[in-house]
């Protein structure tokens, strides 16, 4: 049993499986961003931007419908990695049943939930033109009849991640994401309606759901033999997720908040000009979330036999998301004003700007503290995270409320980036407490974070697009050699060399 341990976890956990596997996840999360450039502005011209700011707030619920999971799809995986690094293979059926019956039970709460408030929040809470308010409400309930379809499809993808097998679960999630912006323009030829547009997008889910559990069936034949409910891992399930039942209410609720508030506040037509950089945006969490979605099973299965293995993959993680994400966010912030009008025109780059540049500095934030999130949770602390959700979201809230009536849209993309910034030290403090050993590159870390922080800062400055070009050029050769010279180790310098 030992070396069949042994074995299974340094496969978990193996680098290049893991290097491979984060491709295959950037691929199925990132192939909807190439979709949603095109197709974005088709929508808002044709819809107009009240509409389009209804279905901006749609895609948000329909994306964090999860929340009703309780926490389960996050327990399941990390409890499968742990059996699968134990070798304890035949525990897996059971233990993936009992979730996704649980699942599906919250998921017919969340309906219910969901059904019953919908009339209020579109007549009484958000800003929705009264022509927009019948097709709204019956828009939100197709959205309500669709959590059940959205935590289950949640759990079985979770099925995979944790058996290592990110190809199918690409393979199914690529032609989902560009069904979310293709599936309305679909529908464009034959009404401008909220309800057949959302009602497409429901089908696409229902669809996707049945994929996933056809592929699960083929991965864990068991699974397809016969629904068990096993008793005794309900209570791990539901302990793990118990406190990620916080962290999946608090969480999604700061990262959505800021567009409801502003549909209150001010109109669904500023929804439009701040979700729109938005949802670009922060769709540069792709290549964090894609990396942190593969290590999460590797955390959980490496931790308790192998610390010093988790330390290195915390250390690498850290260090190659910073480098990934910097150039990308340096380029965004200095040349927001010249994109937004080139993609969208003058009106919604005066709009916008700002939000583009404050959401970019956020994101990298949010991108680095994925690593320490991810590895709480991995080694089984979700209750820390929660803790931490818990504390900030008053803070958030009041802040948001304060700089959304002082600044409107500018405000609430402060707000956002400020709480990202916050978020990120407290769980680096946080992560470091469990590490066997402070990393070697830790205070070089921290020297090129501080460099970064200060070009974002300079990066605002220049109007020209000369002046910008010159500087950026600056910039980002300057990140090359300090990144080559000061942050990779002779290993890395060595295997990049190899591929030349």
């Amino acid at each position: 049993m030992a070396e069949n341990t042994t074995n299974g976890n340094l496969h978990l956990t193996s680098g290049r499986l893991l290097a491979r596997n984060t491709v295959w996840n950037l691929i199925g999360n990132g192939a909807p961003l190439i979709v949603a450039v095109f197709s974005i502005p088709i929508l808002i011209h044709e819809l107009g931007k009240d509409r389009f700011g209804v279905l901006a707030l749609a895609w948000a619920l329909i994306g964090y419908a999860s929340l009703f999971d309780m926490g389960l799809g996050r327990a399941l995986t990390q409890l499968v990695a742990k059996k699968l690094g134990s070798g304890e293979e035949h525990e897996i059926p059971a233990l993936a049943w009992t979730s996704l019956l649980l699942m599906l039970g919250l998921g017919a709460a969340g309906t219910v939930a969901v059904l019953a408030i919908s009339p209020w929040l579109v007549q009484h809470t958000l800003k929705i033109p009264e022509a927009l308010q019948p097709e709204t409400v019956r828009a939100f309930y197709l959205l309500g009849l669709s959590i059940p379809v959205v935590i289950t499809s949640t759990g079985l993808r979770g099925l995979l991640e944790a058996h290592q097998r990110f190809k199918l679960v690409s393979a199914l999630r690529i032609p989902l994401g560009v069904f979310t912006f293709v599936g309305p323009l679909m529908v464009l030829p034959f009404s401008r309606s909220l309800t057949p547009i959302v009602g497409i997008l429901v089908a696409g889910r229902a669809a996707s759901c049945l994929a996933f559990l056809l592929v699960c069936f083929r991965v864990v034949p068991e699974l397809g033999r016969r629904v068990a409910w096993h008793g005794p891992s309900a209570g791990p399930l539901l302990r793990f997720g118990g406190w990620m039942t916080v962290t999946n209410i608090v969480g999604p609720l700061m990262v959505s908040m800021d567009r409801f508030l502003i549909a209150g506040l001010i109109s669904v037509t500023a929804v439009a000009y701040y979700a729109t950089p938005y949802e670009v945006v922060t769709k540069l969490l792709l290549l964090p979330t894609a990396m942190m979605g593969v290590i999460f099973p590797a955390f959980s299965a490496s931790f308790v036999q192998n610390q010093e293995r988790a330390a290195l993959l915390f250390g690498r993680s850290v260090k190659y998301v910073f480098l990934a994400l910097f150039p990308i966010i340096l380029l965004i912030v200095a040349l927001a004003q010249n994109g937004l009008t080139l993609w969208l025109g003058s009106d919604f780059a005066r709009q916008s700007t700002r939000v583009v540049q404050w959401l970019a500095v956020g994101v990298l934030a949010n991108g680095l503290a994925l690593v320490p999130f991810s590895f709480v949770q991995g080694i089984g602390r979700p209750d820390l995270t929660a803790k931490l959700h818990l504390l900030e979201l008053p803070i958030y809230l009041g802040m948001l409320l304060w700089l959304i009536r002082v600044d409107g849209i500018e405000g609430a993309a402060i707000a956002w980036s400020a709480r990202s910034v916050f978020d990120a030290l407290a769980l680096f403090v946080m992560g470091r407490r469990f590490l066997s050993a402070p990393s070697p590159i830790a205070l070089k870390t921290k020297l090129l974070l501080t460099g970064a922080g200060a070009t974002l800062l300079l990066a605002v400055l220049p109007q020209d697009l000369v002046l910008k070009a010159a500087f950026l050029l600056v910039a980002i050769l300057s990140f090359v050699l300090v990144t080559w010279f000061l942050i990779l180790t002779p290993e890395e310098r060595s295997l990049a060399q190899g591929y030349r």
